[in-house]
């Protein structure tokens, strides 16, 4: 029988830094809750906006699958394996940190801010070489059905990790259902709604609210009305 864990979007952590608002589902930096430290290799959930010209500075990560989603704006890349990039609405960017790799990412933008997901995945390789990737998606291609956007291979049109995890997005009318079937074994899916309502297997999910399910082959997703929403299929650590 499938288990369900809900998070609510108000539950999350906030962290309000003036020119960084940042909205954690899991324990992150000073946001701690011991029952929210992870989702198997699903680390970190991060729903940030950042405010014109404004950003991160250079920082240190290592052995981590770092992901981040664009929802509007622009954001630079500057890393220390020589990569200078801007990532839009559309493009999904991935660095694999493995042994060590320095970065910062600010807002390309002066009049306007940046919103995006930074996800961080548990790798099941450790210390590999740091690699860097982007690919840029069509939109259109998730109307009214599920995108594929991550696998754990290299594929033709997705990105990958070094863990077992495929990400998809949907972009559902009012009353478009579909069912996602689990690509791994022994695996669990955390859903992310964007916007909108829509419900999975009965579960009402609104704006920003998650939702965990395990001990599942597969899930019944229904919008109930317009809705976009995320969906990180993992492994259970």
């Amino acid at each position: 029988m499938a288990n369900y864990i809900f998070h609510a979007a108000g539950s999350r952590g906030d962290a309000n830094h003036g020119w960084l608002h940042s909205k954690h589902t899991f324990s992150f930096a000073n946001y701690f809750d011991p029952e929210r430290m992870h989702f198997g290799a699903l680390r970190v959930l991060n729903d940030d906006r950042v405010a014109g010209g404004m950003g991160f500075g250079a920082h240190l990560h290592d052995n981590m699958e770092i992901i981040s989603i664009p929802l509007e704006g622009d954001l630079e890349h500057k890393d220390s394996m020589g990569t200078t990039a801007v990532i839009r609405h559309g493009d999904i960017q991935v660095m694999s940190a493995g042994t060590g790799v320095t970065h910062s990412e600010y807002n390309k933008n002066a009049d306007q801010e940046v919103k995006f997901l930074q996800i961080w995945v548990i790798p099941n390789k450790r210390n590999v070489e740091p690699r860097y990737d982007q690919i840029s998606l069509n939109p259109a291609d998730r109307i009214n059905k599920i995108q594929e956007i991550l696998a754990p291979e290299p594929q033709e049109g997705k990105i990958w990790i070094y863990q077992d995890a495929w990400f998809s997005l949907g972009k559902f009318d009012e009353g478009v259902e579909e069912t996602y079937a689990f690509r791994g074994k022994g695996t669990g899916l955390y859903v992310f709604n964007l916007h909108g309502k829509i419900t999975v297997d009965g579960r009402e999910l609104y704006d920003r609210d998650g939702l965990g399910v395990t001990d599942a082959n597969a899930v019944h997703i229904k919008a109930e009305r317009d809705a976009e929403f995320l969906l990180m299929e993992v492994a259970m650590l």
